[in-house]
């Protein structure tokens, strides 16, 4: 076991210590949870939309979708569409004669887990449209509201207090997916982490300072959280 003075100067911020290492994997984990979070918003708000649309062929396709990447490890997801989704990418760029792109590694760590996210975003935010009280959406109609307008000003809000537990989340499930960018090569909080380990044989010490990093973005996401959740339902009368 390392001697305090030791374990306090393998995780300082300046070299030899590691800590800048992990600092820098925890601002990269978050910058990739932020990005995939936020796609696969979009993603689901719009996959949500389209399976309420009443389209037959949107909504099969879309189930076909959130079916396909529920069931498959996240793993097997990341790793498949980091490669093939590159591969496929620079062979269709060669058939249009162009040269082939090397795809960023964040980028495409922010797409592929956006992309999973969003299937996950469309259950939950089209289960909490369908909370919404039919008479809510019907009383906007008969006031003459458009459709953007009718989203904006009925069904955002009342959709928002239903989403939010499951919004919070995907959110702490993303910060952990993060996580698996390191098998295609991405620094982020666990990479770092192994790397510190390896070059130091001191892995119990880094993985407890990876651990607590994890647990300080859990308590702060709930506590911002909490303050959404209680923001979006002033007003509403307290189950508690």
């Amino acid at each position: 076991m390392a001697s305090l003075d030791t374990m306090l100067q393998l995780l300082s911020p300046y070299p030899p210590g590691w800590g800048g290492t992990l600092l820098t994997g925890a601002a990269a984990t978050l910058a990739i949870s932020a990005g995939a979070y936020l796609i696969g918003i979009v993603i689901g708000m719009l996959g949500a939309l389209g399976k309420l649309s009443g389209n037959r062929v949107l909504e099969t396709v879309l189930n076909l979708y959130t079916t396909l990447i529920r069931s498959v490890p996240e793993l097997i997801l990341i790793v498949g569409l980091y490669y093939a989704g590159t591969d496929g990418l620079n062979r269709l760029l060669q058939l249009a004669g162009l040269p082939v792109l090397e795809v960023n590694g964040f980028i495409a760590a922010v797409a592929v887990l956006g992309f999973v996210q969003g299937a996950y975003m469309t259950e939950v935010l089209r289960g909490a449209i369908m909370a919404i009280p039919n008479g809510q959406i019907e009383a906007a109609r008969a006031f003459g509201m458009s459709p953007l307008l009718r989203f904006r000003r009925v069904v955002l809000p009342a959709l928002l207090p239903n989403a939010l537990p499951g919004l919070s989340n995907l959110w702490l499930a993303v910060t952990k997916d993060s996580a698996l960018v390191a098998v295609v090569g991405y620094q982020e909080l666990a990479l770092a982490t192994r790397l510190a380990g390896a070059s130091t044989k001191q892995y119990f010490l880094f993985l407890m300072a990876a651990a607590l990093m994890y647990l300080a973005i859990t308590l702060v996401s709930n506590f911002i959280f909490r303050q959404i959740e209680r923001h979006v339902r002033r007003g509403q009368p307290s189950l508690a």
